[in-house]
């Protein structure tokens, strides 16, 4: 393994339209974020969960958190 794989992590992310905003009055998505090298996959309704999936991955390659993430991680 070169470094440039051991210094990176990879995920594929699909997002979809539930609803438009035609039938609920706004836009309503979801998508999954799956990491490649695990198969790991997570459900998301907004972005801020993905990035709270994301979020042990970038810290075990020594990449701070967020402010959210920290925060979500203190609220349990």
């Amino acid at each position: 393994m070169d470094l440039l794989e051991s210094s990176t992590q990879s995920f594929v992310v699909k997002i979809w339209i539930e609803e438009t905003a035609e039938e609920a009055g706004k836009v309503l998505w979801r998508g999954h974020i799956t990491h490649a090298l695990s198969g790991q996959k997570h459900y998301f309704e907004n972005l801020e969960e993905m990035l709270f999936v994301m979020g042990p991955y970038l810290q075990e390659m020594g990449i701070p958190p967020t402010r959210y993430i920290k925060n979500r991680l203190w609220q349990g």
